[in-house]
């Protein structure tokens, strides 16, 4: 027994702390800190967010030091975006003012507890205030392509946003704001959408000069509302009207960049403090040619219908005159929504002299392979059948 209690003794004795930080010194030198391994070094901003604690080595299990508020983290954007927080240790407060399966997607991507949903109110200010209160960084996703009866586009996409800043901005403890605007917005855009999005963003630098605005291209991705869209219409219609004559220009970005790009921003030296970037993917589409390449994804022979403007927004318009109207709510517009008709009547690139992933240290992806592969979901009788390339015709216009 008492030879039992020596050795537990003398067990205990090499568990000291200073033999197990002498032993790990051995191994890996740290600093009085333990800050200087590279490993364990702090990659998130020195202005801004760069005085927050930061341990472990980086992964979901980790400390960031960041509690990122994201206002739309149940869209398309924002299970993105959630996810590459919460992969390097950020807990995520996730407001929701749905069911409450809304966000259970998200509860998966970080750490126990990492992930937290929190009920509100967009038109309630103390419910707002409430999901900000712990939080030290913003990040505003919140939009709609189409109205209801209960939203408003200028409600959505601006006032929303401008109540966002000005709550931050009372908050004082809130480091980084970020705001996802859209390429295009502009004052003078034909899309109210865009006009909206444009708007916001001049009361939210107005409110913080220090946020950051990203101004994404049309999203692509798994969720997406075009791709999937079309393919849909084609799988059930056997062909795809083209607004105008499908010269539209525009410059269409995988959604994991974007994504990437806003915590890009949100780690760096706060160089991106007061700045607005402009998110294209590498290649230039028209309208016809990215529909090239959704038909030759899920093997079907292109069919196009050209609808010129006039008559598309003519076929769009009974749903925006009915809106508020009606006493029960319309079908959400798919292929003939009348904001997004009015917004292709001008091509929507990145500006030539604006900041782009280049500046965050971010190439983006071409369309071409990995981001489009979902649409192999569509092909006729499963991922390996349908038209083979061998096989396809011109496209019939008609």
């Amino acid at each position: 027994m008492m030879q039992a209690y020596r050795r537990c003794a003398a067990h205990q004795s090499l568990l000291k702390p200073s033999h197990v930080l002498t032993s790990l010194n051995s191994i890996h030198p740290l600093s009085e800190n333990g800050i200087d391994h590279p490993r364990l070094g702090s990659t998130l901003a020195t202005k801004g967010v760069g005085h927050l604690v930061r341990k472990g080595t980086g992964g979901r299990s980790s400390v960031s030091g960041i509690v990122a508020t994201v206002f739309g983290a149940t869209g398309f954007l924002g299970r993105y975006v959630v996810q590459q927080l919460a992969k390097m240790g950020s807990q995520v407060l996730v407001p929701f003012r749905g069911s409450e399966d809304s966000h259970r997607h998200l509860k998966l991507m970080g750490d126990l507890g990492q992930i937290v949903p929190m009920k509100y109110n967009p038109r309630d200010e103390n419910s707002i205030k409430a999901v900000m209160a712990k939080a030290n960084v913003v990040l505003n996703l919140i939009g709609r392509e189409h109205e209801t009866r209960n939203y408003s586009f200028e409600e959505v996409n601006h006032a929303m946003a401008e109540q966002l800043a000005t709550i931050a901005k009372e908050h004082g403890g809130i480091m980084r704001f970020i705001q996802v605007s859209c390429l295009g917005a502009s004052l003078s855009s034909p899309s109210r959408m865009l006009r909206a999005k444009a708007a916001a963003e001049e009361a939210i630098l107005r409110e913080l000069p220090e946020a950051t605005i990203m101004k994404p291209a049309v999203l692509i991705g798994t969720e997406d509302r075009i791709l999937n869209r079309w393919a849909q219409f084609v799988k059930k219609w056997t062909f795809l009207p083209l607004m105008g004559d499908g010269s539209t220009k525009i410059q269409p970005v995988y959604v994991v960049d974007v994504a990437a790009a806003i915590v890009a921003a949100l780690k760096d030296d706060g160089t991106s403090m007061g700045k607005v970037y402009e998110l294209g993917g590498p290649e230039v589409f028209t309208m016809h040619q990215l529909a090239e390449l959704m038909y030759e994804t899920i093997r079907e022979w292109p069919r196009y219908v050209k609808v010129p403007f006039p008559i598309a927004q003519a076929i769009a318009s009974p749903r925006e005159f009915l809106l508020n109207k009606v006493p029960f709510p319309l079908p959400t517009p798919d292929i003939f929504n009348l904001d997004q008709i009015n917004s292709l009547t001008v091509d929507t690139v990145v500006s030539k002299n604006a900041l782009t992933f280049e500046d965050l240290g971010i190439v983006p992806h071409k369309l071409k392979g990995y981001p489009i592969e979902y649409l192999i979901s569509y092909r006729k009788g499963g991922p390996s059948f349908g038209s083979t390339i061998s096989e396809r015709v011109t496209g019939t216009e008609f």
